[in-house]
């Protein structure tokens, strides 16, 4: 299981390809049943609500993709004016008239009019009767339209809202024939009060289902509803309360007689549900039920060995293979984690066959009850003829989807299909119904392609173990490997898989081991050797900034290597010095590397020559030359990514540097420059300057220094910004400052919960809020404010706060006596104005993280760098203002906004003064080239750090003209021919 986890895929195919592939006859007899298939299913579209309702509004269409954005916030907005803007947003200007009358369900027809109606008010242009009769009926009548439709998109994607209810439900007469895996609506658990909800639920579930036992329905159960912190970091926690807590289900199961099924997770948890299913299985108190189950992700890697391992569990298992729920987070999670390689199939047609080999892996095994899950007539069709006379397995099909493909099977050919279907409220299914939809609606899907009319039978039902194998089972062109995701010009940085849980063992080795030969050597240099040091860095420069451009970007290539080579011992020191979390030290180290690389080639690109243009007979051309000596001067928050990013940009553009780490911890900064020595960098070239305050000053004031890269504080900002123009004979000395914020996240009532939650906890107390993009000030539109805070309150509770060293640590110490007496003597001040704080351990620089309530925006006036989060109100219909009120603050480093109005963004991207502004998603972790770092006001000078134009501010710029003609005649001209006469 573990070889094939990140494998390449020509390698996971080949075995697969065999074990998919079909003899001529049998490819002969699929294609006769699917075809079959094919047609009931074209006729079953005209019944389908669902059907009806992709074949109306396509996903690639600007109505499919706002109808999909309006179901997924609608029905959560509790203000009317938000509502408004919502309908406005998503509508308005969506053609909505030309689907009107066109689908054969009155259904889709109602829910289209509904729309029609709100766009006849919201849109630009509208006029006429019905935009005269709606402008006096006014904006409510509007919000029903629309909702009625909404609704209507709920009761066909939901069972029902109660299991009661869904049970009732599956009585129909289209249902008839057909059982039902009832699955309680749920994302993953945020809070502990959640995840008791959703164990409740499942009770209930269980014992509602249990009551009808012989109408053969089951349960689905998903883990992460179970326990809001199912990571592989907190194993020791949450297995053993998660295998609890699902044998009591499955024993409720057992004693009721009815079958329950562990859904599947995302791939970073399998081993931990492996571990939970395997202890469950055996169980004594589950002897003899043969009620238990789990589902199979095809389009993982390691779909197969988990068969195996299931197979040999000694015991009955129901196994439902599904091609995958998680695909496109998969996919971009690993990229932006750097990991070696993918832990799924990055084509379709991949996973279709590994769908079919794992699926005949099953129908061979011995203790394996299958159960299929498909939509695809081809891939049933196969599993029909590999079956043969077996009826000893089930298919299954999604609660509105696959109508028409199990129908004939289940009445004429006594195949047995269960429905999976959702059970919860309208408010609870939009997670749900997007991903869903985008499922089963995108291009590649066989949905989407039934759908499409210019699609031959052929092409619906091409084989897959032919079309992979054509193309030798690499991987799709379009989804490189994260270590290409940048292309050609550089190689992404290599990350750490601490999902994993052996590596994430030998990291803890690593990471813990003492380094006391490090902490033996001299890490200070007293202020009176500063002037030695410039001299000798000013003495190197000349040889320096004649070095071939390619031989300085060569050297900062070599230091990414060696980075990446000595990643545990960075880490350790990270952890153990600058007090990291594991997380948070595998980012630094990440980041380090990716500077030198970025700049490295944005030299090679950028700092060439440049020919203009003129009149003939004169050359002009623009050369980029190093300064001379730069002091770089780190902060303590990022002792190597921030130290070797000033350091390198200054190398790489041909001057000499004096890089001072902060007084904290200049273990890094020593490790980083030893390296880059290594690397080539000459000794005199790059002077290691340790020390305090005292050799900032030294540095700065120093004439000989060209310039100054600085991050840190505003105040000293300001104070080497007035060093470094005291001296009216100095010249005039550029400054890069990037300094602090108020940085603030506003959330309006259209964003899902869960997710503001997930991305203000990330934001404001990873790295024990001590990161400079860190989120100080969160506004919450009073709608839906208790309700958000209530859930940040849960959350922050699930939080551990203790020893960096340790996986399971959330938020470490904070750095220094001096950092923690600030923090703690103003949260002790805001004592009454505390929402929530959480315990910390005793010993220890640990300030708890605490959220404080403001009245305005106003009151918070300065920046508490550490886990101390500031929560204000603003009224629906006052984003612009609150975004002026925030502006007012001077400050301008980062912004977030969490809303689903796509104007809205386009506001606040507009109004906002700031430097990075982060919509839908954290506030931290800006990556080198895709997000420049750095703000503008009182929070820096730009340019941005790891952007386009960050290499120009170290460079003199000097253009030389020469008149070619001044030896005699411009020869050029001269020698035209006759152009062409």
């Amino acid at each position: 299981m573990r070889a094939l986890h990140r494998a390449a895929e020509p390698d996971v195919l080949k075995p697969l390809l065999e074990r998919a592939r079909l003899s001529p006859d049998g490819r002969e007899r699929v294609m006769a049943t699917a075809r079959a298939m094919l047609v009931d299913l074209r006729a079953a579209q005209a019944k389908g609500w669902v059907n009806r309702f992709l074949q109306q509004y396509r996903l690639n269409s600007s109505e499919g993709v706002a109808l999909l954005s309006l179901a997924e916030a609608f029905l959560r907005v509790p203000d009317p004016e938000t509502a408004d803007l919502l309908i406005a947003d998503k509508i308005g200007d969506a053609d909505w008239r030309a689907h009107t009358g066109k689908s054969s369900s009155a259904l889709v027809n109602s829910a289209t009019w509904g729309l029609v109606v709100g766009r006849a008010l919201v849109g630009e242009g509208e006029s006429g009767p019905l935009r005269r009769l709606m402008s006096r009926a006014g904006e409510p009548f509007v919000r029903q339209a629309v909702g009625a439709a909404m609704k209507m998109m709920g009761e066909i994607f939901v069972m029902g809202r109660t299991i009661d209810e869904a049970s009732k439900r599956m009585r129909r007469p289209e249902h008839r024939g057909f059982t039902a895996s009832f699955d309680m609506l749920g994302e993953a658990a945020r809070t502990r009060k959640d995840a008791g909800r959703y164990f409740d639920s499942y009770t209930r579930a269980v014992e509602a289902v249990g009551r009808d036992a012989g109408a053969g329905h089951s349960i689905s159960v998903k883990l992460s509803a179970l326990h809001p912190r199912y990571e592989v970091a907190r194993w020791d926690e949450c297995v053993p309360e998660l295998t609890d807590m699902l044998e009591q289900l499955a024993v409720q199961a057992a004693g009721l007689g009815i079958a329950l099924t562990v859904d599947a997770e995302e791939s970073e948890r399998l081993e931990m549900s492996l571990d939970i299913i395997g202890a469950v299985a055996r169980s004594p108190r589950l002897a003899g039920w043969d009620g238990f189950g789990m589902a199979v992700q095809a389009y993982s890697k390691r779909a197969r060995p988990v068969i195996a391992w299931a197979n040999a569990l000694d015991r009955v298992m129901n196994v439902r293979l599904v091609k995958g729920a998680y695909w496109d987070s998969e996919i971009k999670r690993t990229q932006v984690e750097g990991l070696a390689d993918y832990p799924l199939f990055t084509r379709k047609a991949s996973t279709d066959v590994s769908y079919l080999a794992v699926a005949r892996d099953m129908l061979d095994a011995e203790n394996i009850r299958p159960a299929f899950a498909s939509h695809n007539a081809l891939t049933v069709a196969t599993i029909v003829e590999w079956a043969g006379n077996r009826r000893d397995f089930e298919f299954q099909r999604l609660h509105g989807m696959g109508e028409g493909l199990y129908e004939r099977l289940v009445a004429e050919h006594g195949y047995h299909c269960r429905i999976y279907a959702p059970v919860g409220g309208h408010r609870d299914l939009l997670a749900y119904l997007v991903r869903r939809l985008l499922e089963n609606g995108a291009n590649s899907s066989f949905v989407h392609q039934l759908a499409d009319e210019g699609l031959s039978e052929e092409e619906i039902l091409a084989d897959p173990v032919v079309r992979i194998a054509a193309v030798g089972g690499t991987r799709h062109p379009s989804i490189p490997l994260p270590g290409a995701l940048f292309g050609l010009e550089r190689r992404n940085s290599a990350g750490l898989d601490l999902n994993d849980p052996a590596v994430l063992a030998r990291a803890v080795r690593e990471v813990t081991e003492p380094h006391s030969d490090m902490i033996a050597r001299t890490i200070e240099m007293p202020a009176d050797q500063i002037r030695d040091a410039i001299g000798r860095a000013q003495a190197a420069f000349p040889d320096w900034s004649t070095t071939p451009i390619e031989a300085r970007a060569a050297v900062l290539d070599r230091l990414a290597d060696l980075i990446e080579a000595h990643r545990d011992e960075l880490m350790a020191l990270l952890v153990q010095e600058a007090r990291k979390t594991m997380a948070d030290a595998v980012g630094e180290v990440r980041e380090a590397a990716d500077f030198c690389r970025y700049y490295a080639a944005e030299a090679r690109t950028g700092l060439r020559p440049v020919e203009l243009p003129g009149p003939t007979g004169e050359r002009n051309t623009l050369h980029l030359e190093g300064r001379g000596v730069w002091a770089t001067i780190a902060p303590w928050n990022f002792p190597l990514a921030i130290f070797l990013g000033q350091a390198v940009a200054a190398l790489v553009t041909g001057n000499a540097v004096c890089a001072k780490p902060a007084p904290q911890t200049p273990l890094v900064g020593l490790r980083a420059v030893e390296l880059a020595w290594e690397a080539g960098v000459p000794r005199a070239v790059l002077q290691f300057t340790p020390g305090g305050p005292e050799v900032g000053q030294a540095l700065t004031a120093d004439p000989r220094v060209a310039g100054v890269a600085f991050t840190g504080s505003t105040a000293t900002a300001k104070r080497i910004a007035r060093t470094l123009v005291e001296d009216d004979d100095r010249p005039i000395v550029p400054l890069i400052a990037e300094t602090g914020g108020i940085n603030c996240m506003i959330v309006d009532s259209t964003a899902l919960p869960e997710q503001v939650v997930a991305d203000v906890v990330t934001s404001a107390f990873r790295s024990a809020g001590q990161r400079c993009s860190a989120l100080r000030l969160l506004l919450v539109q009073e709608d839906v404010a208790e309700g958000v805070l209530h859930m940040l309150s849960g959350a922050m509770d699930t939080l551990r706060v203790g020893d960096p060293g340790d996986p399971a640590t959330d938020v470490g110490p904070v750095i220094d006596r001096a950092a923690y007496d600030r923090l703690m003597t103003y949260r002790e001040q805001s004592r009454g104005r505390r929402v929530k704080t959480v315990d910390v351990p005793a010993d220890g620089l640990f300030v708890p993280p605490t959220l404080i309530r403001l009245d305005r925006v106003e009151d918070l006036t300065r920046e508490w760098f550490g886990p101390l989060l500031h929560v204000a109100t603003w009224k629906a219909g006052a984003l612009e203002e609150t975004i002026a009120r925030v502006n007012a603050k001077g400050y301008g480093l980062t912004m977030g906004l969490h809303s689903r109005i796509a104007r809205a963004a386009e506001l606040v991207e507009r109004e906002a003064r700031v430097g990075n502004l982060y919509i839908n998603r954290s506030m931290i972790g800006a990556v080198v080239g895709s997000q420049p770092f750095g703000g503008e006001g009182l929070s820096g000078t730009g340019p941005k750090a790891g952007g386009p134009h960050y290499l120009y501010r170290f460079c003199l710029e000097r253009a030389v003209s020469v008149d070619t003609t001044s030896a005699g005649g411009n020869a050029t001209l001269l020698s035209l021919d006759e152009g062409g006469v």
